[in-house]
Order: structure tokens, then sequence, then C-alpha cells
């Protein structure tokens, strides 16, 4: 009997850990990413044991195998019209990217989640992946079960910040949005019947430019900040605010009990006011102490939520901005793998640890050539911007101070890195110098982009117009080798 029991308290002890369990969101929208391995490398010196992806990208997958990372795998809302329709659709997808690579040893990938559809209830998205969101998920279902699955891998949706909302800002006060009623009940009844949790973003960052009657001090869980009460609960934070908005939500739909995940949080560093490192760090310093208290929200107390997924591990410069250009900022990381800040993601307080040998691309950048004529500087840069990465020189972004035309220079910089440092892309009409001299001032960095496969191969797109001319010169040598002396 005393074996037994300890063995019962052992069991129930890892699972209150990982009823808690911090994870991360791993995006690749990214011009240069790194290379999956070494990401996998970043997360396993970090400790971080969950990993949320938008996809199934094979290159991923390949390089989580044997981690022993929890792993959720995405669908693209682009899918769902189509694993709607057929199920032969579904139990394709299935089998390329679950089947193939799952594993519960050593070997293969810990698959744990597939999301189906990627916040297709985005208030900006409208109404048009409705009619294919439960009927995707329901595909996807069968064919779990098809691959004896159904039970280690659960089918989830995530939900978006705006999914639910509140007239008064009050949590007794939360709904779903009106225009999601019927399919958000289906979603519930489809979650509900297989035991899946509720997926969704809560995002304190948005709430806070949103609502002028949210401090700063409260987003960021400060204990100076002054309260929100709703009848006889008091609200110490936003996070507790908009968790028990949707808890009042779930509820009020008929589903009370249901286990939430946070599928995404976090703070930018980059890109808007109130947008950097230093204010990011002091909510992920919050955010995890009130997670790991396990203290819950007043409408859940002592039940904090199943899992919580941070956005993100790494910056992406070709992530949407449709919302701001905060967007592209979201990394504790930075796109090259290096902390921006210090947090903890539960194992033990200390400083995040850098990904090691990362191979960049050579130190040059380029910026304006103060020697030319620059009153048609400004339209180069705008045009350079159109394309590359200038969300840094946005009001309140790291390099919004810089002056003209060093911010020029950036613009410039920004493309040709983005091209591989190709020769023409630092042209813009003769503007443009190429230098070996950093240009990075006070906390604006100009970014040297990593080496990719692309960007150092061959026959990669910076080095394809020399080898076609290259092909040429050996072919005319093969018909007359005397034409060797003009190369």
């Amino acid at each position: 009997m005393p074996r037994t029991l300890c063995l019962f308290l052992l069991v129930v002890s890892a699972l209150g850990y990982l009823a808690g369990a911090i994870g991360v969101n791993w995006g690749t929208m990214a011009s240069h990413p790194l290379p999956p391995p070494k990401v996998v490398e970043l997360l396993k010196s970090n400790n971080i044991s969950k990993v949320k992806l938008f996809d199934a990208n094979p290159n991923v997958l390949e390089a989580l195998s044997g981690s022993n990372i929890g792993v959720t795998v995405g669908i693209p809302n682009s899918m769902l019209r189509n694993l709607n329709s057929s199920k032969k659709a579904a139990g394709s997808w299935v089998h390329d990217n679950v089947t193939r690579y799952f594993s519960t040893g050593r070997s293969g990938v810990r698959i744990e989640y597939v999301a189906v559809g990627d916040e297709p209830f985005l208030q900006s998205y409208g109404t048009q992946y409705f009619p294919f969101i439960i009927g995707a998920a329901i595909n996807i279902q069968v064919a779990l079960a098809r691959a004896n699955l159904a039970s280690e891998v659960k089918v989830v949706v995530p939900c978006s910040f705006d999914a639910f909302q509140s007239e008064s800002i009050l949590p007794s006060k939360g709904h779903f949005r009106t225009d999601l009623n019927k399919t958000m009940i289906e979603l519930l009844t489809f979650l509900g019947k297989h035991h899946s949790p509720f997926f969704v973003t809560i995002s304190p960052f948005l709430f806070f430019r949103q609502n002028k009657n949210i401090s700063l001090d409260f987003a960021l869980f400060k204990e100076t900040a002054r309260p929100h009460n709703d009848s006889h609960r008091t609200y110490k934070n936003s996070f507790d605010l908009s968790y028990d908005t949707l808890v009042t939500a779930l509820s009020t739909a008929g589903f009370p009990d249901m286990d939430i995940v946070v599928a995404q949080i976090g703070w930018p560093t980059d890109g808007a006011p109130n947008a950097s490192s230093s204010i990011a760090e002091t909510f992920m310093k919050g955010l995890t102490k009130h997670l790991q208290s396990k203290s819950g929200t007043p409408l859940r107390p002592r039940n904090p939520p199943l899992e919580t997924y941070i956005l993100s591990l790494l910056d992406e410069n070709q992530r949407s901005i449709s919302n701001g250009n905060f967007e592209r900022h979201w990394g504790v990381f930075t796109f090259d793998g290096q902390a921006k800040y210090r947090m903890d993601f539960g194992q033990d307080p200390r400083t995040l640890v850098n990904v090691q040998n990362v191979e960049y691309l050579p130190s040059k950048w380029c910026v304006v050539n103060n020697n030319k004529d620059l009153s048609n500087a400004s339209a180069s840069a705008v045009g350079a911007c159109s394309t590359a990465d200038c969300s840094a020189l946005s009001p309140g972004g790291s390099c919004f101070n810089i002056t003209w035309p060093a911010n020029i220079s950036f613009a410039f910089n920004s493309y040709y890195q983005m091209h591989d440092q190709r020769l023409d892309s630092c042209d813009f009409g003769g503007l443009g110098l190429i230098t070996t001299v950093d240009p990075s001032v006070d906390g604006c960095r100009f970014s040297v982009e990593l080496q990719t496969s692309q960007s150092t191969s061959l026959f990669g797109a910076s080095n394809f117009r020399w080898m076609f001319l290259l092909l040429i010169h050996i072919f005319a040598c093969s018909l007359n080798p005397r034409l060797y002396i003009y190369i």
C-alpha cells in the first residue's frame, strides 16, 4: 500500500507540473529563418518542453524528431475548404504530417495537438472561414481515429483574442461575438465530445492599446496598478480580466468546465510605443510568476490554464503587420536566436541561453552614399520598405529617432540583407553604397542576415545569373576553345 500511494502521489505531482506547462509558438515567417536543428537546440538548452507550430513543415518536424518536446502542428486557413469537403484530403494530411512523424517513445515527434486553422475567427477575416472550420475539424478527427491516434492527438481550433468580448470590459458581461454564436456552439460541442481543450489567444498588449480604461501597470502585473472590481470580485491584472471574460463566455454558451489552453500570449519588443525589451521582460516575469503560482483567476481559483504558449520564440520579419508593425517583434529571442531579456520557462530562473555557432552573411551593409544628390532618396527608401522590414522605424520603434539620412540607410540595408546582399540590391539608382563598417547606432541595429541554404547555394537566386553566364561560356568554349581568353 505505501508503495502504491507513493506512485500515485508521484503521478499526481507530475500531472500538476504538466498542467501548468509553459511553451512557445515557433513561427517561420522570416526571410532567412534560423535552421530548424538550431531552433531545436535553442528549445532544449532553455528547457522548453512544449512548442506550437503554425503549419506542418517537414524540415521542422524532422528536426523535432527524438527531442521529446510536445508539439502542436498547425493547419493553415488556406487548407480549411479542401479539408472540409474531402475526407480523403484529411486522411492524406494526417498521414503525411502526423502518422509519418508520430511517436510516444524516444524516436519520432511527440505530437499532442492538431490545430485546425490559424485563428480563423479573427474579426478582420469576416466570415470567410466559418463554413469550413467544423467540417475540417471533424474530418481530421476521423482521420486520426482511422490511424489509431485519436486517443493520443487532440484536435483543436485556435481562437483569436477578439472572438470574445465584454462591452464594459468586466468579465461578468463576457460573451462570444454575436456573428460567431452558431459556429462557436458547434465548435464547443465538438471539443466537449472529444475532451479537447479550448485554444485561445489572450493579448494584454492589444487590450491595453484598445482600452483607455486599462493602464500599462495593470497589463504588466504590477502591484501598484489600480484594480478593477466586478461585483464582489477584484481583478489586479489584465490577464485575469481577459481570462475570466472567456470563462463567462464559455459558461453562457453552456460549457462552464471546459479546459482552456492559452495558445498565444506575449509582449512585443519593437515597432510601437511601449513595445520594448525592458517592458516585455517585466510582463514576462509577471506572467510566469502568476502562472507558476497556480493561483488561477477569480472565476477559476487554483485552476490555471492547462498550458500556456508564449508568442513567440523568434522574431519574424515577414509576419503580417496588418495589426501594427510590432507584429514582427514578438520574439523572446531575436531572429538569430539571441535572448532579448531574462525570463525562465518554469524549470529554474536563470539567463536564457543563446543559440551557438550561428552562420551569418558577410559583415557588409548597404548605406546611402552621402556624396550623391539625395533629393530622391526618400522615395527610394519607401520603395525598399514596401518589401523589406522597416518596422523598427515606426513611431516608438528602436530606430524611430535616428536622423535623416541614417533612416534612409536603414531602409536600404534592410532591402539589401533580405536579398542576400546581392550587388544590384544596393543600387537604388546609384544612391546605395556597400560598407564593411557597422552603421548601427545606439539601440538601432542594422542587421546582417543569416546564411541559409538559399543564400549560400550555388544555384540560389543571387548566383543564378552568374551560373547561367558561366554555362553559356563553357558551352561556347567547347565549340571554340579560343574564346577562353575573353572570360
